[in-house]
């Protein structure tokens, strides 16, 4: 075999190894072997071509004629001539294709299903990828360059994934980089034979003409090795649909026999609260005569560390014939016996059992173990629900407000356990608690307050897409802006509740579903919930409902008590509904391409999954690297830079002037980067009126359109000359409604190229010359004067 062979396969193997790291986002993952066939015969042509030999030019056209008719094939041939040959109805149909794979990627969450799109994107990726590499390390014979794309791969699927197989990912990239350098060293070794290889030593030592190009390959290799380990660590976060990283779950070790192992989570809903189709999750057919209490709880987050709730480490035991009482429930308290029937969807994976709180049975087959503390069951050895069907019996506890209200204090231990705070606590998130509670007589009083205080009184907004952000001051910043989701509300009222001594968890699970046709509850994923749990001697533990507009409150929060003003009303959960379903069940939709959907658009999934489950060993994970996966980022880069951007500029910003100064100057600067990624060059000489006159004229914008621009033109002007400008509200949908006008009046080809090639992404070199540009100058500036030596005067 020839050293130019033996690069062209190092450099297939290389480019696919580099890309396995993106092989959590997408499943199922079938397309691996195709597109490894497809790379195959791609280098296959190169070397071919090579041989003959075609001028390098030549030898690049034949692989990418050779790709394209591939695609075609693949894709398109019913669209194409003989099925092979493209022409014009095979580019329509491929342009559709991608629009349907950038709509997907937007739309679902991590792991995406494998549609028709998302597969020519990843095939397509793989193709041109490997064209790339083939071409730097093969044709020009220069494998250093063609580690960029390879660490661009890498990194940006490592600033994607949870973290969670990293290591792997990026061993497995390293030995693909490091295999394609000493491919090529050899075959530069083999060219120069006994000159170069068998130089003489020295007396001293070893000939240098033999060690420097050994050293030269190493550097350069731990060079590329170290920039793949921090270019990861700079990229920024991107969020929503598949772009969005899921961060690390909750999980439970599975076969560790003993205990539960409690890791940090990021319990974000968010991607199943704003999915397009509201999915399916489970089926429920109860006893109970009230669905709108029919919470499913999946876990209890109960250690809290100033950052985030997770769950503690507990020991867990074989499940029990019949669950103990609940801790605390005294026979005072009234309660009835509900069964349900619980029939979970088959692409539902999770490790956990969902069910309703607090249970005194299951059954379920399987391999399932019992927590007692928190009374869940886990999966063990791999055990999911997928596809599961079980049988709960639980209890419907009916407490009285005057039982919680004269509730005694409960033991000391239980007060010690539940009712810590980190020192970490922002100071507000206590003074906030205790001005809520102002006047309250008893623990029940102040839970109902602060209950009534996010739900009603206190001017919260529920809001999946408001940005509160991480660390110690997120539960400050959500009480400063009043914009949130259910994990912010159950969060914030938890650790005030536990400031004023009140034991407090967080429950994750299901909001009640919607009740169909057939007198069955459909639980989807937009039911996906967050809620606090606060514990009542005598009771046990309790739910409240702080979120608005999501689920119930509960009845025992909405009697007058005492000292408290309750409103008696209800706030019934956006998809929760008693009345009949006149729509079929959103499963039917679900095929087998969805199966691990869940693991990142359902809160089971991104709270509480674990990194056992049931998906790949690490060894079966080795043997799919080597088998080669390659998925298409790079050339995608301006997409995904605009659609961050955009996410910035029309995102919240500070309630003061200068915020809603800078919100109003950002959003002009998207509508004009947004024209001119619609072919209407910017124009910097004119006023904001006269250049918003010029967008609607050019871009044959409708009168509602041209409203918009103009509102945000004058809201510019507002900023730019009044002495005290006045904020603007509705500038971001002003821009929204901008750009689909501009789409409309523009055709299939300009739309796709603004997408996948803004204009305006130029703006990236221009501030990249600028850094450049000014850090030269702070070097010339810095540098000392050079001084004649003494004694050369003129």
């Amino acid at each position: 075999m020839s050293g130019r062979v033996r690069l062209a396969i190092g450099a297939a193997v290389a480019t696919m190894m580099a890309a396995c790291a993106l092989l959590p986002l997408v499943s199922p993952v079938n397309w691996i072997l195709q597109a490894g066939l497809l790379v195959t015969v791609q280098a296959a042509v190169g070397a071919v071509t090579r041989r003959v030999p075609l001028a390098r030019s030549l030898t690049v056209a034949a692989q990418a004629l050779v790709s394209l008719m591939l695609l075609t094939l693949v894709f398109a041939r019913e669209h194409a001539l003989f099925g092979l040959v493209p022409g014009p109805d095979t580019f329509r149909y491929f342009a559709d294709l991608l629009q349907q794979g950038s709509d997907d990627v937007s739309r679902f969450a991590i792991p995406a299903p494998l549609s028709d799109g998302i597969r020519l994107m990843l095939v397509g990726g793989v193709l041109v990828i490997g064209l790339i590499v083939d071409v730097l390390a093969v044709t020009f014979r220069s494998a250093a360059p063609a580690g960029l794309p390879l660490l661009a791969l890498y990194s940006i699927a490592a600033g994607l994934s949870d973290g969670g197989t990293d290591w792997l990912w990026f061993l497995v990239a390293a030995a693909g980089y490091l295999m394609l350098l000493l491919a090529e060293g050899q075959e530069r070794l083999s060219q120069w034979g006994r000159v170069f290889g068998g130089a003489a030593r020295s007396p001293d030592g070893p000939a240098s003409g033999t060690v420097a190009p050994v050293r030269t390959g190493r550097r350069i290799g731990m060079v590329a090795l170290g920039v793949a380990l921090v270019v990861p660590l700079a990229l920024p976060a991107m969020r929503g649909g598949l772009l969005d990283g899921t961060g690390t779950g909750v999980g439970a070790g599975n076969g560790n026999g003993g205990t539960i192992s409690a890791v940090n989570p990021l319990v974000s809903l968010r991607d199943s609260l704003n999915v397009d189709e509201d999915r399916q999750v489970l089926s429920l057919k109860s006893s109970s005569n009230t669905v709108s209490n029919l919470y499913l709880r999946i876990v209890s987050l109960d250690d809290f560390d100033g950052t985030t709730w997770k769950p503690s480490q507990r020991h867990i035991i074989g499940v029990p014939d019949r669950f103990p009482t609940p801790a605390g429930l005294s026979q005072a308290v009234r309660r009835s016996e509900v069964r349900t029937r619980v029939t979970a969807a088959d692409w539902y994976a999770q490790d956990w059992l969902p069910m309703p709180y607090p249970p005194s049975g299951v059954q379920v087959s399987g391999k399932w173990r019992y927590e007692p503390v928190g009374m869940t069951l886990v999966g063990d050895h791999g055990q999911n629900t997928r596809g599961a069907v079980y049988e709960v019996t639980s209890l419907d506890v009916q407490p009285t407000a005057e039982q919680l209200a004269s509730a005694p204090e409960p033991s000391e231990a239980l007060r010690r356990e539940y009712t810590k705070v980190p020192k970490s606590l922002p100071s507000v998130v206590a003074k906030t608690a205790e001005q809520v509670t102002e006047g309250a007589t008893s623990h029940y009083e102040e839970a109902v307050k602060l209950q009534d205080y996010f739900a009603v009184t206190g001017g919260f907004q529920y809001d999946t897409e408001v940005q509160i952000g991480r660390g110690a001051d997120a539960i400050a910043t959500f009480l400063e802006k009043k914009q949130g989701f259910c994990v912010h509300f159950s969060f914030a009222m938890a650790a005030m509740a536990r400031t004023l001594g009140i034991p407090a968890r967080v429950a994750v699970g299901f909001a009640p579903g919607t009740t169909q046709s057939d007198g069955t509850v459909a639980v989807g994923l937009k039911d996906a919930h967050a809620w606090p749990e606060l514990y009542f001697e005598g009771v046990g533990w309790t739910r409240f409902e702080p979120t608005p507009t999501r689920g119930t409150a509960p009845e025992y929060t909405q009697s007058d008590t005492p000292g408290t003003s309750l409103p008696d009303v209800t706030r019934p959960s956006q998809q929760a509904s008693e009345a009949p379903s006149a729509t079929a069940s959103p499963t039917e939709s679900c095929t087998a391409q969805m199966r691990k959907l869940e693991a990142c658009d359902s809160p089971s999934a991104q709270a509480v999954v674990t990194g056992g489950g049931d998906g790949p060993k690490w060894w079966q994970s080795a043997l799919w690297a080597v088998g080669g996966l390659v998925v298409l980022v790079l050339p995608f880069s301006p997409l995904l830079w605009r659609k961050r951007l955009r996410a910035v500029r029309l995102g919240g910003h500070a309630r003061t002037e200068e915020g809603a100064a800078a919100h109003t100057l950002a959003a002009w600067q998207e509508l004009t980067d947004t024209a001119w990624d619609f072919g209407i060059l910017p124009d910097e000489s004119q006023t904001p009126r006269r250049a918003a006159a010029r967008i609607v004229r050019l871009g044959h914008l409708d009168p509602a359109a041209g409203a918009a621009v103009h509102r945000v033109a004058d809201a510019l002007e507002q900023v730019l000359y009044a002495p005290r400008p006045q904020p603007t509200a509705g500038l971001a949908e002003d821009v929204r409604r901008v750009t689909g006008a501009l789409g409309s009046t523009v055709s299939r080809g300009t739309r796709l190229r603004a997408l996948f090639a803004p204009r305006s992404a130029v703006r990236v070199l221009w501030a990249v010359s600028a850094w450049s540009a000014a850090l030269r100058a702070r070097v010339a500036a810095r540098r000392p004067a050079l001084r004649k030596p003494s004694g050369q005067e003129s």
